[in-house]
C-alpha cells in the first residue's frame, strides 16, 4: 500500500486536518477527527445509550443511519462524501487532531508510549514502518489483529475497534505483522493469582455486616453512574472521574464493590471514547483522593 505523503502533527488544524484526511482516505486509510483531549466525539442525543443500534465493525455499521461522527472509531470512514458533509465539517472545526482506524485498512499499530518501551521494540520486533510520537513511537506493521491495552510496560496495541493518531508517513518499510506482536495479546493463564473477589478497600462493616450490602442499593448506585456516564455529550474526562468518585465515596470503603461492578464502569466509559488507561488513571485518583 502506498503511504500517502502528508502533513505531520505540526500543521494546524482546518483546513489542514480535512486535507489529510481526504488523502488517508484516498489511499484506503479511514480518517476521523479528535477533540480536545485526543479523544473522539461523543454520541448525539439520538445515539445516546446505543439507542440506535450502534456501529460493531467498519463492513457491516449496523442499523445507525447517524451523519455525524458520534461513534469513534466506528465513525472513521474513506467516503469524502461523508467526511466533507454538514455535521463532519461542524467536527473538523473543532477537531484538534487526525485520528484513522488501522484496523479497517489490515494495519496493526504497536504504540511504544516511552524511551524504556521503545528499547523493548528494537531488541524484539522487526524493523517496519516508524512514526515519532510525542514520547515514544508507533511501530506500523501491515496485517490486522484485535486491540489491547498494556500488553506489557509503555506498550499498546491499536488494530481493530481502535483509533490512533495520525502523526505524518514516518520511516521505513511496512513490513508484516509478526507473531511476536500477536503473542503480547494472549494472556497467560492465572494460576498464580488469588480467586476474584472484592476490591481490596478497607472495610468500615457496622455490626458485622456491611449496611451498604444491599442488591438495589448497590444496583442503583452502579446504574446511575453507568448512565450518567452514557448520557454525557461533552467533559467526557470529567463525567466518568466524577462518577468513579461518587460511586467511590458511597461503596468504597465497605467492600461492596466488585470486579464486575467496576468492569461495568469502565466498559460505559471506553463505550464513550476513553482508554483503558484513562480510565484506570481516573479510578486510581478518585481513590487516592478519597484516600483508599
Amino acid at each position: 500500500m502506498t503511504q500517502p505523503t502528508l502533513i505531520g502533527r505540526e500543521q494546524d488544524r482546518r483546513p489542514g486536518l480535512l486535507d489529510t484526511a481526504l488523502a488517508l482516505a484516498a489511499n484506503g486509510i479511514p480518517p476521523l477527527p479528535l477533540r480536545a483531549g485526543k479523544a473522539p466525539f461523543g454520541n448525539c442525543p439520538d445515539c445516546t445509550g446505543n439507542a440506535c443500534g450502534g456501529r460493531p465493525n467498519m463492513k457491516n455499521p449496523g442499523p445507525c443511519q447517524c451523519p455525524g461522527v458520534c461513534h469513534a472509531w466506528a465513525a472513521a470512514t474513506t467516503d469524502p462524501a461523508v467526511l466533507t458533509s454538514p455535521s463532519w465539517m461542524a467536527a473538523w472545526r473543532r477537531a484538534v487532531c487526525v485520528a484513522y482506524h488501522p484496523g479497517a485498512a489490515g494495519l496493526t499499530v504497536v504504540d511504544l508510549d516511552d524511551a524504556a518501551a521503545v528499547d523493548w521494540a528494537r531488541a524484539t520486533l522487526p524493523a517496519t514502518r516508524v512514526v515519532q510520537t510525542t514520547r515514544g513511537e508507533h511501530w506500523i506493521y501491515r496485517g490486522a489483529m484485535s486491540s489491547h491495552n498494556a500488553v506489557r510496560p509503555g506498550v499498546d496495541i491499536k488494530s481493530t475497534m481502535a483509533y490512533a493518531r495520525y502523526l505524518g508517513t514516518g520511516a521505513g518499510t511496512t513490513t508484516a505483522l509478526p507473531d511476536t506482536v500477536r503473542a503480547l495479546a494472549v494472556k497467560e493463564p492465572a494460576t498464580a493469582r488469588p480467586a476474584p473477589h472484592t476490591i481490596a478497600l478497607p472495610t468500615e462493616a457496622e455490626n458485622g455486616e456491611c449496611r451498604h450490602r444491599t442488591p438495589a442499593y448497590l444496583e442503583r448506585g452502579i446504574a446511575m453512574a453507568e448512565q450518567r456516564i452514557t448520557a454525557a455529550h461533552e467533559a467526557i474526562h470529567t463525567t466518568v472521574y466524577r462518577m468513579f468518585l461518587a460511586v467511590l465515596s458511597t461503596h468504597g470503603r465497605c467492600g461492596c464493590l466488585t470486579d464486575a461492578h467496576v468492569a461495568r464502569l469502565f466498559t460505559a466509559a471506553q463505550a464513550k471514547g476513553e482508554t483503558l488507561r484513562h480510565c484506570t488513571d481516573a479510578w486510581t485518583n478518585a481513590r487516592t483522593r478519597l484516600g483508599l
